[in-house]
């Protein structure tokens, strides 16, 4: 059994509509034998009378009248949709599923996603907030069109991914104001084993960096004294404000609260040997920059949303 097709579909519909097959062809620009050729196909398919030959002339009949019922459905069904894919293409509709480390989702993207949402109203944007990890595969099974995050791509998925930087963000250490270190403003490196520490947990971004930039310095992380692990920044955070640890956090997450003086950034003294030599001083401070990755899926098809967003990103770091 082949089936109907839409174009018998199209052709029963203009020859219900004109009662005349000549007018039928006319219409759709197709010869009189092949709109004759559709319906005897249709008729002989389903052994069903679609229309009464009389004279000259043709009547509806009731399974006639019933497809033409059905099939405008079907058809005005079909025009919906085909709209719908060229206002995809046009962003006019459709979605855009996201997947974002948590400082990156709740401190940097936001105002990306506005400036998106004023350009291209009609469109949905979905974002999901996990940690680094966890967005990594998740865009390597195709769960996000677009991943973002601040830590490093697990070498198993380097080639299923490919990124590039889109941003990028720096890491201070924080404390709280009965800390001893709040009134100091400064320390060694030397002294960064001599607190207590709040961290995030493994998988995290801001746990990559932090730990990649012990190792810089000659610090393994054993040697710290972690009491606290927690799954999020907002955690970290809030168990300094009020105790005597430290933590590695994002610049951006401490922004308000350090202008409002219960948290404070320490700088780090490098005074290795041969880390300080500056003309103006006999020491460096030690930094923790760290760049926002834009994933994408090295195969999968990308959607025309995708793309013009990706590029706002990339525009947007040019620019500034």
């Amino acid at each position: 059994m082949a089936g109907m097709t839409l174009e018998q579909l199209k052709i029963f519909q203009a020859v219900a509509q004109h009662l005349h097959f000549t007018r039928a062809a006319e219409e759709l620009y197709i010869t009189q034998p092949a709109v004759s050729a559709a319906i005897h196909n249709l008729e002989q398919e389903y052994g069903v009378k679609l229309f009464h030959r009389i004279g000259r002339h043709i009547e509806i009949a009731e399974a006639g009248k019933l497809l033409q019922v059905e099939a405008q459905k079907i058809l005005d069904q079909v025009s919906l949709t085909e709209r719908g894919l060229r206002e995809l293409n046009n962003l006019q509709r459709g979605e855009l599923k996201l997947g974002s480390s948590l400082t990156i989702g709740n401190y940097w993207l936001p105002s990306k996603i506005s400036e998106f949402k004023s350009r291209y109203p009609g469109i949905q944007i979905n974002c999901s907030l996990a940690n680094t990890e966890e967005i990594c595969v998740g865009t390597a099974t195709g769960q996000f069109d677009l991943g973002l995050v601040e830590g490093d791509v697990k070498p198993a998925l380097q080639n299923t991914l490919e990124y590039e930087i889109v941003g990028s963000d720096r890491l201070q250490i924080v404390v709280g104001q009965k800390h001893p270190w709040f009134e100091w403003g400064e320390i060694d490196l030397s002294q960064l084993t001599q607190t207590l520490w709040v961290m995030r947990e493994p998988g995290s971004g801001t746990q990559q960096r932090f730990e990649e930039a012990l190792q810089n310095w000659g610090i393994n992380l054993s040697e710290l004294n972690v009491i606290l692990v927690f799954n999020s920044g907002e955690m970290t955070k809030a168990a300094i404000e009020d105790g005597v640890g430290a933590i590695g956090i994002s610049e951006l997450m401490v922004k308000k609260e350090i202008q409002l003086g219960t948290l404070r950034a320490i700088r780090v003294i490098d005074n290795r040997e041969g880390k300080g030599a500056m003309p103006t001083a006999d020491y460096a401070y030690a930094e923790i920059v760290r760049p926002f990755f834009k994933l994408k899926h090295r195969q999968r098809f990308q959607t025309a949303l995708s793309k013009v967003f990706e590029q706002m990103l990339i525009s947007s770091m040019l620019n500034k």
